[in-house]
């Protein structure tokens, strides 16, 4: 390779290295924008919830034939990109398929695995391509799946496929450059692109050498701007599902979490008693969550995680009955609030947006109010987000501070206080109940 396309080339990695090392960060500051959380767990319990949710895709074989054709993507697509390595290389060094030599005949071999690799990944991504546009599933297109959300995806299986047939046509280029220039070489060492390379019978060695060389470089290019575009994007899972299942609540799903101050409160009316050793627990600042920076960096982790696959919604009871909560919305409705307030804190002269916070501004009352706290959207996660606890803390906030539970809520929990049941009868006659 001349000097100045090894220039060029280290100029290309090093501005895409900068940028998605800066988009990194930032999507970490805003992470860091919630609270601490204490994690708590079995430590191998944790790697375990990493090797079967994230790797091994344990919750997507519900579905056998989706399932096998994303791991084969996904897979196939990180396996083939260890080739990034030694095209890395290349350009720095301005060598030639620099590890053909050190590795002999091995090397054919894990080129010739990765482009049978390249061929499932296709497949795949013209599989998912026509479940989106042409089966239209119902799940891809509910009222969030906007312009942006819907196209994020085509856009995502369009680039992998291009890649791919970059790759490919690299190697067949490559191949019959070498037979043009040595007739005796034996043909068929890699098994796709020798098959391509004959289709480059008339070409001479000048040209197919220009054409893989247009090859190499809109390959790496290509992958460069994949690189750059994931944080972008709710491909951005490919990343965050590992830490996300790493994180991954072990408690029961729906557990809320006991606020000391209240229980106090509770265990008097119950029992004044009962809590004199607790009389001095000093009241939280703040019941529940109101904007993003009231949740857990762990809720707001798995917002940028969540894969807007729609499993969550297409579970809901909720959702399928036509109420207006929407779990997968309010993954995205948290992640674009983040994004927002990431960008205003980092700039000092506009003042924070008060007027439209999480709640209200983003996410109504309406679509709180609506969720029966059953966990399916949990369960149903493939990496196990929970959207269920973002929902809980929005609620908590909504009744405790603001006092907008609906009326036959209101009537439970008076209830509840005082008659220690949710039903309008005095404990006395509860043995009444059962005649």
């Amino acid at each position: 390779m001349p000097l100045l396309q090894q220039v060029a080339f280290i100029l290309l990695l090093t501005v895409a290295v900068y940028l998605f090392v800066r988009k990194v960060r930032e999507i970490r500051r805003n992470i860091f924008l919630g609270s601490s959380t204490m994690r708590s767990g079995s430590e191998r319990q944790r790697w375990r919830n990493v090797l079967l949710l994230a790797l091994g895709q344990k919750k997507m074989f519900r579905k056998w034939i989706p399932a096998v054709l994303h791991l084969l993507v996904y897979a196939g697509f990180l396996i083939i990109n260890i080739e990034i390595l030694e095209i890395v290389l290349d350009g720095i060094l301005g060598t030639h398929r620099l590890f053909m030599v050190p590795m002999g005949g091995s090397y054919v071999l894990l080129i010739g695995f990765f482009e049978i690799l390249a061929v499932l990944v296709i497949l795949g991504c013209v599989f998912f391509l026509a479940r989106r546009n042409i089966l239209r599933i119902r799940r891809f297109h509910s009222p969030e799946m906007t312009r942006w959300p819907r196209s994020d995806a085509n856009i995502i299986l369009l680039a992998e496929i291009v890649l791919m047939l970059l790759f490919l046509t690299m190697n067949a280029a490559d191949q019959a450059a070498q037979r043009t220039t040595n007739p005796g070489l034996r043909t068929g060492t890699f098994p796709v692109s020798g098959l391509l390379a004959t289709l480059f019978g008339g070409w001479s060695a000048s040209a197919l050498r220009a054409l893989e060389r247009t090859c190499w470089w809109l390959h790496i290019a290509g992958v460069l701007a994949f690189l750059n575009y994931l944080p972008y994007s709710k491909h951005l899972h490919i990343i965050l599902a590992f830490p996300a299942a790493y994180y991954k609540r072990l408690t029961p799903s729906g557990e809320m979490t006991n606020m000391p101050a209240v229980q106090r409160e509770v265990k008097l009316m119950l029992d004044p008693s009962a809590a004199a050793d607790s009389a001095s627990d000093a009241l939280p600042a703040k019941f529940g969550a109101r904007d993003v920076a009231d949740l857990s960096r762990k809720n707001l982790m798995d917002a940028y995680s969540c894969t807007e696959c729609g499993r969550c919604t297409a579970a809901c009871p909720a959702s399928q009955t036509g109420k207006r909560l929407s779990p997968r919305k309010i993954m995205m409705d948290t992640r674009d609030r983040l994004e927002t307030l990431g960008k205003t804190s980092r700039d000092a002269s506009p003042p924070q947006d008060q007027e439209k916070l999480l709640l209200d501004g983003y996410i109504s009352a309406e679509e709180l109010n609506a969720c029966t706290s059953c966990s399916a959207c949990v369960k149903e996660c493939p990496i196990g987000l929970d959207p269920l606890d973002i929902i809980l803390q929005l609620r908590r906030y909504l009744v405790m501070e603001e006092s907008r539970a609906p009326a036959a809520w209101n009537d439970m929990f008076g209830n509840i206080e005082n008659n220690r049941a949710p039903w309008k009868f005095s404990p006395d006659e509860r043995e009444q109940w059962i005649n």
